[in-house]
C-alpha cells in the first residue's frame, strides 16, 4: 500500500505488516538454513561417536551380554513327517562367552503365571548343564524353572550375610563366589585357599529351613545367579529335597567307624557343616590340600591325589640325562677325531678299548701325589666323572664330559643341565576311594613336623563333603583323636617319585619299540594316502621331551603346557622323555629279524 505525502509529485513507499514480513524472509531463511546445516552435522557426528563406542564395547562383558549376535541365515526350516515343517530360530538362547543367554533372561523377568509351559521347558533344557539343578527330579526342575529369576552381581558384592534371615537361595550360573565366616566378606580376598563355590553349585537353602544365615557369601568376579525366593521354595516343597539331602549326609557319617561313638546331636552338627560337592572326571578339586586346611570326606566315586615333580632338583635325573645325552652324535663318522690332538686321540682309543674301567680314580690319585710332592696348598676338590657318572657305563658310551652338544645350559646343584631339560611331571601318588578322609593324615603332627608340599586333589566323578579343619577339630573328643591314628599316611619323597618316573619312562619307551620291531612287515606296505588329521584329535607331541633335538634351532610346532609353581617361574610339564638309546637287535640278538620272535 502507497500513500501520498503532502508534497506533490513525491510518492514515498510505506510498508505494512505484510511487507514487512516479506522483506524479512530472506534473512530469517539464511539463520534457519545454518541451524539446520549445524543439526545436521551434530547429528553426523553423534553417529560416528555412537559407532566408535559401540566398538569400543564390544571388549566389554556387559555389552556382550546386551548384544545379541548377528547370523546370516538366523531361522531355518524342514519338513517333518508326522510334524509338518518345523522352525528353529538361532537367535534364541545364543549367549556370548558362557553367559546366560538373553532369551531366557526375558523370561525369568515374567511373572511366574504369564511363563509359558513353552517358556519352562526351554528353559528347564538350559539349565541341564548345572549339577545342582539336574540333581533333582524332573517335576522338580520344571517347577524351579517356573520360579526361579535372574541376577547379576559384580566382584565384592556381599550375597548372604551372616546372621540376617534367610529370603532366597542361589544357583551360581557362571562365576565364583567365596563363603567366609565374617559378615563382610573381605577376609575371602585375604585368605589364600578360600572356600569357594563355583558354576553349578547352590547354596542358601539351609538358610531357608534355619531361618539365619550361617556364613557370609561374597562375589569372587562378576557373577550370575538364577534365585528362588522364599515363598516359591516352601510352596514347592523344596524344604522336604534340602532335608533329605541333609539326611543322606548324616547317614553316610554315621557308618563311618571314626564317628561311632558320637551321638546323634553332635553328628548333626558336623552335617550342618558342609554340604555335597559334585566334581565331574578329571575336575581340580583343590590346587593344594595341605595349605587349604579343609578336612574331605569322599561319598561316592573316587579321587587321585598327583604331585607336581621338578625333574631339575632331583640327583637320580641328572645322572639320568647325562648317560643317554653320551650317546648322542648326530655328526658325520670320525669327524670328532680330526679335532683331536694325537695324544687325545690315543688315549680315546685306549678308553674303547677298555670300556669296563674307569681310570678317573688313577689320574686323581696321581695329581694328588704329584701335589704332595711339590708342597703345594692346593686344596680345592677336582670334580671327576666318577661324581657324575657310573663307573661302568657299556661297550658304546664315551667316558669324556659330553660337552659337545651345542645348546644353552642351566646350572644346577648337581651340575650343568641343558636348559631344555629342566621339566617337571605330575606322578599320582595316592589314590581315594568311597569313604575315604583327606586332610586327617597330619593332623596330630606338631606344625614343625608337617609335610607342606603342595599335594593336587583330582576327581574321578566324585561327590566330596568340604569342612573346615578348625570347625572339624573342634568337635573332636579323646576317643576321636584315638581312632586319627589310624589315619596317618606317608607320602613318598620327591626322589623316589622321581626314580620311578624314569623307570617307568624307559620301560615304556623299550615297549614301544619291541613291539614295532615284532609287527613289523617284512615287506613294504601298500601305498595309503596321507589323509589330514582332524582337528581334537589327542597329539602327545605337546607333552613330550625330544633329547635328540636338544641344541637344534626348531620352530615350536605344538604348544608348551606351563605349571605354575609356588615363588618360582612356570615349569614345562612333561609326560614321556625320548633319549638316545641302543637298538634293540644290539641289546637282544635273538630279536635281530624284524617281524620274528625267538
Amino acid at each position: 500500500m502507497v500513500l501520498p505525502l503532502k508534497d506533490k509529485g513525491a510518492v514515498v513507499p510505506f510498508a505494512t505488516s505484510g511487507t514487512m514480513r516479506r522483506y524479512s524472509v530472506p534473512h530469517s531463511w539464511q539463520i534457519l538454513k545454518k541451524g539446520l546445516y549445524q543439526l545436521t552435522m551434530d547429528i553426523i557426528k553423534m553417529i560416528r561417536v555412537c559407532k566408535m563406542f559401540r566398538q569400543g564395547l564390544k571388549g566389554f562383558r556387559e555389552y556382550q551380554i546386551i548384544e545379541t549376535a548377528h547370523r546370516k541365515n538366523p531361522v531355518f526350516s524342514f519338513w517333518d513327517k508326522k510334524q509338518g515343517r518345523i522352525t528353529f530360530d538361532t537367535m534364541d538362547f545364543v549367549a556370548q562367552s558362557g553367559h546366560f543367554p538373553p532369551k531366557a533372561i526375558q523370561i525369568t523377568q515374567k511373572k511366574p503365571a504369564w511363563r509359558t509351559e513353552h517358556e519352562i521347558q526351554a528353559l528347564c533344557n538350559l539349565l541341564q548343564i548345572l549339577d545342582s539343578y539336574r540333581s533333582y527330579s524332573e517335576p522338580l526342575q520344571l517347577l524351579l524353572a517356573k520360579v526361579m529369576r535372574f541376577e547379576r552381581f559384580g566382584r565384592r558384592r556381599v550375597i548372604i550375610k551372616k546372621g540376617q534371615r534367610g529370603s532366597s537361595f542361589y544357583f551360581i550360573y557362571l562365576g565364583t563366589v567365596a563363603v567366609t565366616e565374617d559378615e563382610d566378606g573381605s577376609s575371602a580376598f585375604l585368605d589364600p585357599h578360600p572356600k569357594l563355590l563355583r558354576k553349578g553349585s547352590y547354596f542358601g537353602e539351609m538358610g531357608l529351613l534355619t531361618s539365619v544365615r550361617r556364613a557370609t557369601v561374597v562375589c569372587m568376579e562378576e557373577t550370575e545367579f538364577l534365585v528362588v525366593d522364599r515363598e516359591d521354595f516352601l510352596a514347592n516343597k523344596l524344604d522336604q529335597e534340602v532335608k533329605k539331602d541333609a539326611q543322606h549326609r548324616f547317614e553316610f557319617f554315621r557308618k563311618m567307624d571314626l564317628f561311632h561313638s558320637w551321638s546323634d546331636e553332635k553328628l548333626w552338627k558336623l552335617v550342618m557343616l558342609g554340604k555335597v560337592e559334585k566334581f565331574s572326571y578329571g575336575q581340580v578339586i583343590s590346587k593344594d590340600f595341605v595349605e587349604s586346611s579343609s578336612i574331605m570326606f569322599v561319598c561316592q566315586g573316587s579321587c587321585e591325589v598327583l604331585r607336581l615333580i621338578n625333574l631339575e632338583t632331583s640327583p637320580f635325573y641328572h645322572k639320568w640325562i647325562w648317560q643317554h645325552l653320551q650317546l648322542v652324535d648326530d655328526r658325520p663318522s670320525n669327524t670328532h677325531l680330526k679335532d683331536l690332538s694325537p695324544v687325545e686321540r690315543f688315549k680315546e682309543f685306549q678308553i674303547r678299548t677298555y670300556p669296563v674301567q674307569d681310570f678317573s680314580l688313577m689320574k686323581l690319585l696321581h695329581l694328588q701325589k704329584a701335589q704332595g710332592q711339590q708342597g703345594s696348598s692346593f686344596s680345592r676338590k677336582i670334580k671327576t666323572s666318577g661324581n657324575t657318572l657310573p663307573k661302568t657305563l657299556g661297550s658304546k658310551i664315551k667316558s669324556r664330559c659330553p660337552h659337545f652338544i651345542d645348546c644353552s645350559m642351566i646350572n644346577t646343584k648337581y651340575g650343568d643341565l641343558p636348559k631344555e631339560a629342566a621339566v617337571g611331571a605330575y606322578m599320582k601318588i595316592h589314590t581315594v576311594e568311597q569313604g575315604d578322609i583327606l586332610g586327617l593324615h597330619q593332623i596330630l603332627l606338631p606344625e614343625n613336623q608337617h609335610d607342606m608340599r603342595p599335594l593336587i586333589l583330582i576327581s574321578l566323578g566324585a561327590e566330596v563333603i568340604r569342612v573346615r579343619e578348625e570347625k572339624f577339630c573342634d568337635l573332636l573328643d579323646s576317643k576321636t583323636i584315638e581312632n586319627l591314628s589310624k589315619f596317618k599316611i606317608k607320602y613318598p619323597s620327591d626322589e623316589d617319585m622321581c626314580q620311578k618316573f624314569l623307570k617307568e619312562n624307559s620301560w615304556n619307551i623299550f615297549r614301544k619299540d619291541l613291539l614295532r620291531l615284532l609287527v613289523e612287515p617284512r615287506q613294504c606296505p601298500r601305498f595309503t594316502p596321507i589323509q589330514p588329521k582332524k582337528k581334537g584329535i589327542y597329539s602327545p607331541k605337546p607333552v613330550m621331551l625330544d633329547l635328540y633335538s636338544l641344541g637344534k634351532k626348531t620352530k615350536p610346532r605344538h604348544p608348551v603346557f606351563m605349571a605354575p609353581q609356588k615363588y618360582l617361574p612356570p615349569l614345562r610339564i612333561v609326560q614321556t622323555i625320548l633319549a638316545p638309546r641302543y637298538k634293540i637287535q644290539e641289546l637282544l640278538p635273538q630279536y635281530k629279524n624284524a617281524g620274528v620272535l625267538g
